[in-house]
């Protein structure tokens, strides 16, 4: 008896910087060690820079390539279009796209503007297809056992949250490379590291954002060296400087203070020059029965403070959450303390992708288009309130 042949998904990715290589490893990867019922296929690759494409595409195993956007989201036999590229066109992508009928994949933030992350909701609620950001963190076992946590009422009605997303690469060294141009990435450390802390924070603990109360947002280094090329896959977008310099034009921090829903207070802070921090990423929310933290530098591990057993037994423990079983995800990957690293987290993310398309609930709540246009009408309220320098309800808006 012949075994049944499974669905197929022929995903087709735009974009082979930083980004295009973790999501080529994430499809290349998910169905050897998740069992799915439709296999995602690595049918194009497509970038509008011809030089080095077709090598590209074959070291990480996609079947052809392109140079035109247009023509893949027209191509007949994709299924689904995942979008690697900087934020300024995610919109005109991805409307192309559902345009045609595709599911769409998309890197977060949603888009570099507000007008442009309104264009791609309408776009979605009018098209069948489904739609998914690449808020990658969400993936992390111990950020989507927090979530369980919370959600389980262990640590009681939250009270206060701190989010904080602190890099430190962007010294006077790195070139005028996309991030530093707001026409190119919508803005700086804001829309790219503080988009993951708010929605993280949204999604553990299940509130969301009502207004912030103050921001503060400054621009260190006001010019760059011009860049003189492109080096694929390097997180500033290219290494070569000339002599020329030019205007950085978005924030290198951002600070905020905000409410949730249920009535805890929150304070938000990202920056690309923190010096020491590579990747500090994280989290601490306290309610009324415990609390917990969490930090990606260490991403293995959750901190969680029971306030409900006696005080002599009460402290801080660190879960280390890889095992099966009990944390999410990890039954795909390696025996206990056997840790997983940040590339999982896409990986983990196609998976659910895939059970989504199956007509299958993810492990833990998937970010579409909606759901990510809330955390960028949070973003665009912090920036309005370090403009004019007042509170901002969310709310206003739209």
């Amino acid at each position: 008896m012949c075994a049944k042949k499974s669905k197929t998904l022929n995903v087709a990715l735009i974009g082979r910087g930083f980004m295009g290589r973790t999501h080529s490893n994430a499809w290349g990867q998910v169905g050897r060690f998740f069992d799915t019922a439709i296999k995602p296929v690595m049918h194009t690759a497509c970038d509008n820079v011809s030089e080095g494409i077709e090598e590209y595409a074959a070291k990480w195993g996609w079947q052809k390539y392109e140079l035109d956007f247009h023509k893949v989201c027209a191509d007949p036999e994709v299924d689904l279009v995942d979008l690697g590229t900087p934020n300024f066109i995610h919109a005109d992508m991805a409307v192309d796209a559902l345009e045609h009928g595709k599911h769409v994949a998309c890197e977060k933030p949603l888009a570099g503007s507000l007008d442009d992350a309104r264009r791609m909701v309408e776009a979605a609620r009018k098209s069948k297809s489904k739609t998914f950001v690449w808020f990658c963190y969400r993936r992390c076992p111990a950020v989507a056992f927090a979530h369980q946590l919370v959600k389980a009422g262990k640590i009681g009605k939250i009270r206060h949250v701190r989010g904080y997303y602190l890099q430190c690469w962007a010294d006077e060294s790195v070139p005028l490379a996309w991030r530093f141009d707001k026409k190119l990435a919508g803005s700086g450390a804001h829309g790219d590291l503080n988009a993951h802390i708010v929605d993280m924070t949204r999604f553990v603990t299940g509130e969301e954002i009502v207004s912030i109360d103050g921001a503060i947002a400054e621009t260190f280094i006001k010019e760059r060296s011009k860049m003189t090329g492109n080096v694929s896959g390097s997180i500033a977008g290219g290494l070569q400087k000339a002599k020329a310099k030019g205007k950085v034009t978005v924030d290198d921090t951002v600070l905020f203070l905000a409410r949730f829903s249920g009535g805890a207070v929150a304070s938000f802070e990202a920056a690309r020059q923190a010096t020491g921090n590579q990747n500090k990423n994280g989290f601490e929310i306290n309610g009324t029965k415990g609390s917990i933290k969490f930090d990606f530098e260490r991403m293995g591990e959750l901190e969680y403070y029971d306030a409900t057993l006696p005080e002599d037994v009460r402290g801080w423990s660190t879960i280390n959450c890889t095992h099966a079983g009990s944390h999410p995800y990890i039954d795909a990957w390696w025996p206990d303390a056997h840790g997983i690293g940040y590339e999982h987290t896409f990986t983990n993310m196609a998976y659910d992708i895939l059970r989504v398309l199956d007509g299958k609930k993810p492990v833990v709540p998937l970010p579409d288009f909606e759901d990510a246009y809330i955390t960028q009408r949070v973003l665009e309220a912090a920036m309005v309130s370090a403009a004019e320098k007042r509170f901002v309800k969310v709310s206003e808006i739209k």
